[in-house]
């Protein structure tokens, strides 16, 4: 999540009167958003344990400190406006908790140093800092990366190695012919037993009479009940989180419905493709609560420096994002597939924002005597 340049209004741009003024400013949007991942990391602490609570720490520690001193060589006061600990939670919240703990540090030391202040510091950057963090250190050490545990709520135990659903369903290679839930079954993935009892109740009591049969493993995947990156496992904390996003107009609905729409209906006409299963046959649900595509949609596709100015820009953006990240994550070898995604429609923003410019407020077409 990204920042405005100043603290002027979110989506207020340099044009002549008539203005709309807001009372937000950049600190209290970026506190506002960090305390709605707060829950979510919250969470991803108790799963992993004390391990996870020294990897957020540590990404936020660096994020503050490289902030500090890029800001002091600057003569510039940036700290209170908490945009370097949201840059850091969330690199934090990225990160598996089996990391070594350079990790989080070289993570965040680049997406502030690198990305933030050498083109400028607040409000300068092309790409997000968070997701170029992500994926500096996943392209630096993929082997530590592509590390993770079982949560303790199915292990009993903490640091037990295990691999996240996408990864089992990857795994399973371009000829795997089950869907993603009937891979992890055969697979021996743990399904904890609050999971088993609520999609019985659900097929019972909702389900069942539409003629639905929900499988065991949706319930832990959206819970965040699952092995996985620290704060981008539970979407019922994140989508929570959003709804005071949306209440205080931080964010609007244009980028995540349209990051919803192109990679669901990709997933769905052309996900079952690889299991044989033909046309319009893709598992949406699964796809969506994987690979930290919640966080993603709404806490980093919604960064307003790297995202586009009007609706129209933010609704082809979104769109693309959604188009490439099923792309990737279908037919790429790289994990980071939303990451990459997200940072590849960054660099095509401004020419987004070229043809679809804003209507300056109160100006009228004009009518042309015949």
């Amino acid at each position: 999540m990204g920042v405005p340049v100043s603290d002027t209004p979110l989506g207020m741009m340099a044009c002549d009167p008539p203005q709309y003024h807001d009372r937000s400013s950049t600190a209290r949007i970026m506190w506002a958003v960090t305390l709605c991942l707060v829950p979510a990391a919250g969470w991803g602490v108790y799963l992993y344990g004390s391990r996870a609570l020294l990897v957020l720490a540590a990404a936020v520690g660096s994020a503050v400190v490289c902030e500090a001193a890029a800001a002091r060589l600057a003569s510039r006061a940036t700290l209170r406006d908490g945009s370097a600990v949201l840059c850091g939670l969330l690199v934090g919240m990225s990160l598996s908790p089996a990391v070594p703990l350079f990790i989080p540090v070289v993570a965040s030391a680049f997406a502030i140093l690198v990305v933030k202040w050498s083109f400028g510091g607040l409000g300068g950057n092309w790409m997000n800092p968070a997701l170029a963090g992500r994926v500096f250190v996943a392209f630096s050490w993929p082997g530590f990366m592509a590390t993770w545990v079982t949560p303790r709520t199915l292990a009993g135990v903490d640091g037990l190695a295990a691999a996240t659903p996408l990864g089992v369903v990857q795994s399973a290679g371009p000829d795997r012919l089950a869907a993603p839930l009937t891979l992890l079954r055969e697979a021996g993935y743990p399904v904890s037993a609050i999971d088993g009892s609520v999609t019985s109740w659900l097929n019972v009591h909702v389900l069942g009479p539409i003629g639905v049969n929900l499988p065991s493993g949706y319930v832990d995947l959206f819970v965040g009940n699952v092995a996985g990156s620290i704060g981008e496992a539970s979407a019922l904390l994140l989508l929570l989180g959003t709804i005071v996003l949306f209440a205080r107009r931080i964010i609007t609905w244009h980028i995540p419905a349209a990051f919803f729409i192109g990679f669901a209906v990709c997933t769905s006409a052309f996900g079952g493709l690889e299991t044989e299963q033909g046309l319009f046959a893709g598992d949406v649900l699964f796809s969506v609560l994987t690979g930290g595509f919640v966080l993603a949609t709404f806490y980093m596709a919604t960064d307003p420096v790297t995202s586009p100015l009007t609706g129209a820009g933010m609704l082809i953006y979104g769109a693309g994002a959604g188009i490439l990240t099923f792309v990737l994550r279908a037919y790429g070898q790289f994990p980071e597939s939303v990451a990459l995604a997200i940072i590849l429609m960054n660099t095509v923003v401004p020419v987004i924002d070229r043809f679809c410019t804003p209507r300056r407020s109160g100006r009228r077409k004009t009518r042309h005597a015949s």
